[in-house]
């Protein structure tokens, strides 16, 4: 009998669309939230919408990864199931994740085959990668091929966020406190790329409007593309998101364009406010 294989992604994933081919070999394992001191199980009824736009200390709010226990205990549970385990989380510098589920291999090391893959994005780019895992998984693949595919996609998922929600990215770690307050109080949107999976300042623009238009611009940098993602804020732009979706269905026709609401851990982690684009490229052929 053919070997079987399973993907295991977190809960920051979030797939273009519900159904694509091998949808069934993909599971997946909570990210929690912890907010004023309160865990909250990602399931719960919290939802982006409930978060204050400005983080405080009273509120705390945190992205918590599962722990190596957690990761651990669903190896075992997958390993009835399946042959072969592969793991894509987010990004290694946004969350603990792949460092508890790498460490969590390693102690089940020679009980089954177990591949953890640091995705260095998040949200749409993390699903898209697991998407294309899972594809290919069903089309044939070995987990060898599907992992050979991923991380040869990975340097080709590109993500720019904007958000003037600064106090949420000092309580995730990548502000001081002092730089959140004064950007907050200053009005200010700086534009972020993950550079490597890294929190990287690129620019700063007055509104979302002028977000956007640096959005339209880093398009125009490229030809092939595969997909592009509008990730929006809550509530959304609506009038400045059309004017990007008019400009990327005149530019690339044949490139799959969506439109998402972002999840709670992508809320978590830059604010309710946040706003990010998503753009994958073809990988060249080497």
């Amino acid at each position: 009998m053919p070997r079987t294989t399973c993907i295991l992604t977190d809960s920051s994933a979030q797939f273009p669309q519900l159904s694509f081919a091998g949808r069934d070999l993909v599971r997946v394992i909570q990210l929690n939230v912890e907010i004023g001191g309160q865990l909250h199980k990602e399931d719960s009824a919290l939802r982006p919408v409930n978060l204050n736009p400005v983080a405080t200390p009273e509120d705390s709010p945190r992205l918590i990864a599962p722990s190596i226990e957690e990761f651990q205990e669903m190896y075992i549970s997958l390993g009835r199931v399946y042959d072969d385990l592969l793991v894509i989380l987010l990004s290694a510098q946004l969350s603990d994740a792949y460092e508890n589920a790498q460490k969590a291999a390693n102690l089940l090391k020679g009980a089954r085959p177990i591949q953890v893959i640091n995705s260095q994005a998040t949200s749409v780019g993390l699903g898209l990668l697991v998407q294309a895992a899972a594809e290919s998984l069903s089309g044939g693949s070995t987990i060898i091929e599907a992992e050979r595919l991923v991380r040869s996609m990975i340097p080709h998922v590109y993500t720019l966020i904007c958000t003037p929600s600064l106090s949420y990215l000092h309580y995730a770690g990548f502000l001081d406190h002092a730089q959140a307050t004064i950007g907050e109080m200053m009005g200010i949107y700086p534009i972020f790329t993950l550079e490597e999976g890294r929190l990287t300042s690129l620019d700063k623009v007055r509104n979302y409007r002028y977000a956007l238009e640096y959005f339209q611009e880093f398009l125009e940098e490229y030809d092939d593309l595969r997909h592009i993602t509008l990730l929006q804020s809550i509530p959304p732009n609506t009038q400045e998101a059309r004017i990007l979706r008019q400009f990327a269905q005149e530019c690339f026709p044949d490139i799959s364009y969506t439109e998402h609401a972002m999840n709670l851990p992508f809320s978590i982690l830059f604010g309710p406010k946040a706003m990010s684009l998503i753009v994958v490229e073809n990988p060249t052929d080497d």
